[in-house]
């Protein structure tokens, strides 16, 4: 297994499949890599070397009692890249994920970055607040919040079995070990980390981080994301994103990694070869 240490102590754990230009993979919540799977495959597959981390909190990385933030979150994610030396980069966020890119781009520029994409990605922001009349009511997230502390297991099991795959759409086919991959994803993840994390994908403002995005970029969402609704999340930062790529999946639930995943495998494959360099 492969580690990098964090200046307070955190040990990020990585997966590092692959050799080529490196692509890096930034997960959604409760999850933590293993939700990139079927990208990480098939991008090192056709010539990318791709490092997909655990956040802190999240999977094999340290459960942290602290820094369950997203300014936290983006300068882990700085300290992956710089142990490993990457550049000409492409970061790749996923929901929650996505956030950590942008905030990474905000605080660290793009000195190491070719190309970034959000996919089902939580900024602009997500919460609805005066200045975003559009956003989702608090109470959403308050209801996360409350089930996490009632019984966290069970909530994971009703997002998974309901609104994160679209499995709550007449006729779908969401398998059973989709739904349990997420499952026992989420457990993993610290309880503290977890529910900390719902105001850190809910609550941060990322515009001024979207605004500082100077690479080509690429945002993809589906159109029927129950957990980011698409005019809140990917239609937004698209518009605030300078000279950004959308892709709309028309009738996509949010975990289009797993449901949509032949087709983002694609696009995503697309996208890195267009890079001239």
């Amino acid at each position: 297994m492969t580690y990098v240490t964090t200046p307070d102590g955190t040990q990020i754990f990585l997966k590092d499949w692959g050799a080529g230009r490196p692509v890096v993979l930034s997960h959604g919540w409760p999850l933590n890599s293993d939700s990139w799977e079927a990208q990480a495959l098939h991008l090192a597959s056709n010539g990318y070397r791709v490092i997909a981390h655990d956040r802190r909190g999240h999977g094999r990385s340290t459960q942290t009692w602290h820094g369950n933030e997203m300014n936290t979150y983006a300068d882990d994610l700085a300290a992956v890249i710089e142990a490993l030396d990457l550049r000409d980069a492409t970061l790749i966020g996923f929901s929650t994920g996505g956030g950590e890119v942008a905030r990474y781009i905000g605080r660290h520029g793009t000195a190491r970055v070719a190309q970034a994409v959000l996919v089902s990605a939580v900024p602009p922001l997500m919460l609805k607040t005066d200045d975003n009349p559009g956003g989702v009511p608090i109470d959403v997230f308050d209801g996360l919040r409350a089930g996490s502390l009632a019984d966290r297991s069970q909530l994971y099991r009703d997002l998974a079995d309901g609104p994160f795959f679209g499995n709550n759409r007449p006729g779908a086919t969401v398998s059973q070990g989709m739904r349990d991959s997420f499952w026992l994803q989420g457990m993993a993840a610290g309880h503290r980390n977890a529910y900390e994390c719902i105001a850190a994908f809910s609550a941060t403002d990322f515009r001024p981080d979207l605004a500082a995005f100077d690479v080509p970029t690429l945002v993809i969402h589906g159109d029927d994301d129950q957990v980011v609704p698409f005019e809140v999340g990917g239609k937004a930062s698209a518009a605030l994103i300078k000279d950004a790529e959308l892709i709309v999946y028309p009738g996509a639930p949010h975990g289009i990694t797993d449901t949509h995943k032949d087709r983002l495998n694609d696009d995503l494959l697309t996208f890195l070869n267009a890079y001239q360099g």
